[in-house]
């Protein structure tokens, strides 16, 4: 057999690892870059991701908190609400303003602290109507607030003077305006007289969002140069015992209440921290006029009063649900303002840091595992990022989800989308390249490990068999081709199966020679054993094969088998990209051909070298192959080396007779091992 230099294969760069470096930049560039782009959108915060994207994951975090630990409802805070049931007994609506005057008057006999009436009165009922309306407003005016509504369509300027009723209501203190971006208003719906005079007004105007759900407040609007509170925000100055002058709007905190410092933008809109839709103690109106309500309920409350009834078309679509009365979104506001239950936006910087910092954790933690295991990997850090947004958001601070979740979903997928691609092409590779020559069952194997197949060069033990048909090449001479082939083909196939059989690695076929080895792509601590064990077998198998060529008249065909076990070259051998084949060279697979040309000189079927034998010496000891016979035959030299190596047959012996291990040293008998 030709011999290949040793230095060629141990100094080739392996096939496996060209590639990877190759993929290198691009596996360190594309997360990089993916994470810088996150990072950017995070910073310039795109008004279409933030209205849509980011505002559907607040949702879903609203409703998670929800489930997991509701935020208490502060129960100061109460609704008395006109209801269906309300009009069923009262009427349809509207109500007259006598019917709500009484409804006032009665809320305030239970003395609450402050009644925030969530209606709008802006055009006259009557002269009677209006003043006995106006009239119990004004008997605790200092202690009411009542909703107005601006008009602040599109287009819309001001012109004109504000009315003296409303100056005297704008909030007078405002720090840095030119940072400012409100609301601006063109007109204010008054009511008519003596109702305008006998009120205190917040307004009640509301933005929602591009998809329609309302989810912040407009703590103020503009109107003529002047700025007015909410009707929420109105609502708990006066809950508070705070005159107007202790409001105030600044350009960069938000709106200061008497020291409470209240977070909202430059246009004045403060995020809801809703608690959900239905959670305040509600009162109905029927109860409260016939006077079945309990009085305990309002005492001392901020008690609003408003329209909950589906017929009053006042319902809004917040985060929880898509018909949520007003009256329920000021009560919400208000409550936020008293007990402090803000939510805090993020800084875009501390934002942006959470995406790199993400992107950072995702490249760490993807980069060495293979598909399988960085998905679950994945999996498990983003409901890791997940349960940390969910519990900074449960205590206030909504930190951007959207990018460092695109990130995950986007660089994730990818990165596993590629490794499965990378894992796929690499099975058909190596189900190709081995295929022929183990076992599905080994070849499955290297498909899950695949780093159990060196395909590079390298040194390994191992375990070469070859065998031979003697006297073939005469019997190829005399036969018609044909039939020649038919006879090798049954063979080599009865032959693999065998092989296989044993887990043998099916190296080549050479003529009508088979080359076998053991230990190698998979590492086999009982390599000697089975080449042992499928020698014996194949010798079995021929028998069976010549049986059923003798019935049909066809050759007897007899082998020679040459077996030895040493260290020798394992690797992908040829011209890369062209053809290679996965073999072994070296010295001892030269000495194993050398031995089974050996076989015919002494008549031996199975001839082992001394280093096969003593891997196997103690099984043979042990019986463990059931009849076989040991017998030393020569030492001879190998081409090339210095010291002789003793070779051994190895032979099946008949049933029923005892197997034995014979040693010729200088022809004697060193010791027999009894069945």
């Amino acid at each position: 057999m030709a011999e290949i230099p040793t230095s060629a294969v141990a100094h080739a760069p392996p096939p496996v690892q060209r590639r990877w470096l190759r993929t290198l930049p691009v596996t360190a560039l594309l997360p990089l870059g993916l994470t810088l782009v996150f990072a950017l959108l995070t910073l310039q915060r795109p008004a279409i991701i933030d209205d849509y994207v980011e505002n559907l994951l607040v949702d879903y975090r609203f409703k998670a908190r929800n489930l997991i630990a509701p935020l208490a409802v502060p129960d100061q805070v109460v609704v008395v609400a006109i209801d269906d049931r309300s009009l069923a007994v009262h009427g349809r609506w509207p109500w007259t303003r006598t019917r709500i005057a009484e409804l006032v008057d009665r809320v305030n006999a239970a003395q609450p602290r402050v009644v925030a009436v969530d209606l709008f009165f802006s055009e006259s009922e009557s002269p009677e109507a209006d003043a006995r309306l106006a009239a119990a407003l004004a008997r605790n005016r200092e202690h009411t607030a009542t909703a107005l509504v601006f008009e602040t369509r599109a287009g819309g300027s001001f012109s004109g003077e504000v009315p003296d009723i409303l100056v005297d209501q704008a909030i007078g203190r405002v720090r840095q305006p030119g940072l400012l971006r409100p609301l601006e208003a063109s007109n204010a719906l008054l009511p008519p007289e003596p109702l305008a005079s006998a009120l205190v007004f917040g307004h009640a105007n509301y933005l929602p969002d591009r998809n329609g759900k309302l989810r912040a407040e407009y703590l103020y609007l503009r109107y003529g140069g002047e700025y007015f509170p909410a009707l929420s925000l109105q609502a708990a100055r006066l809950f508070l015992g705070l005159p107007t002058e202790k409001t105030a709007i600044d350009g960069v905190f938000g709106v200061d209440l008497g020291g409470r410092l209240i977070p909202a933008d430059v246009h004045g809109a403060l995020y809801i921290n809703y608690y959900g839709a239905g959670r305040f103690t509600r009162v109905s109106a029927t109860d409260v006029l016939d006077g079945t309500a309990s009085a305990e309920t309002l005492r001392g409350k901020l008690v609003f009063i408003g329209t909950t009834a589906v017929a009053t078309y006042d319902m809004i679509a917040t985060p929880f649900a898509a018909n949520v009365p007003g009256v329920e979104k000021n009560a919400t506001v208000a409550a936020n303002i008293l007990t402090g239950d803000f939510l805090h936006d993020a800084s875009r910087a501390l934002d942006a840091l959470i995406v790199l910092l993400v992107g950072a954790v995702l490249f760490l933690l993807l980069r060495r595992r293979a598909a399988a295991p960085a998905f679950v990997a994945l999996f498990g850090f983003t409901l890791l990022l997940l349960a940390t947004n969910l519990a900074f958001f449960s205590r206030g601070l909504r930190l951007n989800l959207a990018y460092p979740l695109g990130l995950v979903v986007v660089q994730g997928v990818g990165i596993i989308g590629q490794r499965f691609l990378a894992e796929e092409r690499k099975s058909r590779e190596m189900r190709r390249m081995f295929s022929s020559y183990v076992t599905e069952r080994v070849v499955t194997q290297l498909i899950a490990n695949p780093g159990m197949a060196h395909l590079g060069g390298h040194r390994q033990l191992a375990t070469i068999l070859f065998s031979d048909i003697r006297g073939f090449t005469t019997f190829s001479e005399r036969h018609r081709p044909e039939e020649v082939v038919a006879i090798l083909n049954e063979y080599l196939g009865a032959m693999t199966d065998v092989v296989f059989r044993w887990e043998g690695t099916l190296d080549k076929f050479i003529g009508d020679a088979v080359m076998v080895f053991w230990g190698a792509p998979l590492p086999q601590e009982d390599q000697a054993e089975r080449s042992l064990r499928c020698a014996l077998h194949m010798l079995g198998r021929l028998d069976a094969l010549n049986a059923r060529f003798a019935a049909r008249g066809g050759p007897q065909l007899e082998i020679g088998i040459g077996i030895n076990t040493g260290e020798v070259i394992v690797g992908n051998i040829g011209a890369d990209g062209k053809k290679m084949d996965y073999t072994v060279i070296g010295d001892h697979v030269n000495l194993a051909s050398r031995v089974e040309s050996l076989t015919k000189k002494y008549g031996s079927r199975i001839l082992i070298t001394e280093n096969t034998l003593a891997r196997v010496l103690g099984l043979v000891e042990r019986n463990a192959f059931g009849h076989v016979a040991v017998r030393e035959v020569e030492l001879v030299t190998v081409k090339g080396k210095e010291t002789p190596i003793r070779l051994y047959d190895f032979s099946p012996a008949e049933h029923g007779t005892k197997s034995s291990f014979v040693e010729h040293r200088s022809e004697t008998v060193v010791r027999h091992l009894e069945k």
